[in-house]
């Protein structure tokens, strides 16, 4: 049985011409092209749950001590913030790095207003778990058309 090799179209234009395979021309040619960690922003991976009178949220933050991640709620806006800081190099040669560093920031608006003096934060195993309750009198209501 023969084994399943996705075809790129672009690998034909590297033996055309030894130009293409300079990093920076070549990624003109070829969309599919993956970056390396290194140059990507970090980011800040959600779940959000809906109960009957709360939101739960779970935020990926591996990494960050709690001090450098901020909440901060608006109504029904709610921004999550965290700094990913690069450990100071002691003399030591890099060979390989894989990890982002820098701000990372993620917002996202609720159906309801949040209550924001009953919020709960807890920071573990680089998992933020919010618990949002919702704010009691702005829940849907059914108006009726005379």
């Amino acid at each position: 049985m023969k084994s399943i090799v996705r075809f790129d179209p672009f690998s034909e234009l590297a033996t055309i011409s030894p130009l293409l395979t300079d990093p920076f021309i070549g990624d003109m040619f070829n969309p599919f092209i993956i970056r390396s960690p290194s140059s990507a922003v970090p980011q800040i991976k959600i779940d959000v749950k809906e109960a009957d009178n709360q939101y739960l949220v779970n935020a990926e933050i591996p990494g960050v001590s709690r001090e450098d991640i901020h909440v901060n709620i608006d109504g029904k806006r709610i921004s999550i913030s965290a700094e990913f800081k690069q450990e100071k190099n002691s003399g030591e040669r890099m060979l390989c790095t894989e990890r982002s560093y820098g701000t990372a920031t993620r917002a996202f608006s609720l159906d309801a207003e949040v209550d924001s003096n009953e919020v709960k934060a807890s920071y573990s195993d680089g998992v933020l778990e919010l618990t949002l309750p919702k704010k009691s009198g702005t829940g849907k209501r059914e108006i009726a058309i005379t």
